[in-house]
């Protein structure tokens, strides 16, 4: 039941991500991806930095600029750029083979060896995404096409690396998000000014989106996320991804008045069938590089992995009784 309750729990974070396509083009200025990846990123980081009053610390610093950039920094830019370049969905389908990169990069970085189950359930998971979000449309830009794939890349580093190194001790999730989006809010920062110029101007509608994109969308969002990652394997959580495209089209649907054609249905059936599927079957989540659930300990207090070592079961209780010699003659016959 805690295992669900974390699944459940992380899975909030890319429902919640699906809902930006509907907000962004409804409610912020138009043709500012860079600024908005910078809105979404700092006030967020700034947030949690203060709620969670803990400054990375030695070799922390490094870390969280590395998993900033990837996560954040290089990822927001990345996809955005796909999103403006490519037709119709083509860049939530490029980017749907995130969970097949997090297993190769697992095997490397963790040492979880790719099973048959994870790599079929990625494809799966790919190709039901294409159903739902690609539309007949116009020659592939290869640009738009390398930016995808780099951000899925960028995105599923991040999320290993997460795994991998952990967190130092005394500091929560909700730390390590702040970091990690302070840090890739200052990376997209002057790219933002240096190619879009000065903050275009707002009115209630833009500054609504930005504020729910800030907390709801990102600085609530990313806390689970890394929550998530901490509790469960890092293919566990890739597999959550296509949740992501699944609500934005369901999102269109509702609020939007976009039809879902019955192959898109066909689409989310089989993508939502991967998600459950990637859910099961993966044992322990400490199984992997480090082979047990406990921390392995470092120079910035406990790194690795971030999930709580399983509980151990208390050995039997056996009945001991006297030697023989000891015991009567009736009870030594028994």
């Amino acid at each position: 039941m805690k295992r669900s309750a974390t699944v459940l729990l992380t899975a909030l974070a890319p429902v919640s991500w699906g809902t930006t396509y509907a907000v962004t083009t409804e409610f912020l200025p138009a043709d500012r991806p860079l600024f908005t990846g910078l809105m979404r990123a700092l006030p967020a980081g700034l947030l949690l930095l203060a709620l969670g009053r803990v400054l990375p610390r030695g070799a922390w610093w490094g870390k969280a600029a590395i998993l900033g950039a990837l996560n954040i920094g290089a990822f927001f830019p990345l996809l955005f750029l796909s999103a403006y370049r490519l037709p119709g969905g083509m860049a939530a389908v490029v980017g749907s083979v995130g969970p097949l990169f997090v297993v190769g990069l697992s095997a490397l970085l963790l040492g979880q060896r790719p099973t048959a189950r994870n790599l079929v359930t990625g494809v799966v998971a790919a190709s039901g995404v294409s159903l739902v979000v690609l539309k007949a449309a116009g020659a592939l830009d290869v640009l738009g096409v390398l930016a995808a794939l780099a951000s899925a890349a960028s995105m599923s580093a991040g999320t290993v690396l997460t795994k991998k190194w952990g967190r130092p001790e005394g500091v929560g999730p909700l730390a390590l998000a702040g970091w990690q989006l302070t840090a890739g809010g200052l990376l997209i920062a002057p790219l933002a000014f240096l190619l879009e110029g000065p903050p275009p101007a707002l009115d209630g509608r833009a500054v609504g989106g930005y504020l729910y994109l800030a907390l709801a969308n990102t600085a609530v969002s990313y806390w689970l996320w890394f929550r998530g990652i901490g509790r469960l394997s890092a293919t566990q959580v890739t597999f959550l991804a296509p949740l992501s495209p699944l609500t934005a089209a369901v999102v269109g649907w509702a609020a939007l008045g976009q039809a879902l054609t019955p192959v898109q249905l066909t689409g989310m059936a089989l993508a939502f069938g991967a998600t459950v599927a990637g859910q099961l079957g993966a044992g322990r989540p400490g199984a992997g590089r480090y082979g047990t659930g406990r921390p392995r300990a470092g120079r910035s207090g406990t790194e690795g992995p971030l999930w709580t070592a399983p509980a151990r079961t208390p050995a039997p209780v056996v009945e001991s009784r006297p030697p023989a010699e000891s015991r009567p003659a009736a009870e030594r016959a028994s």
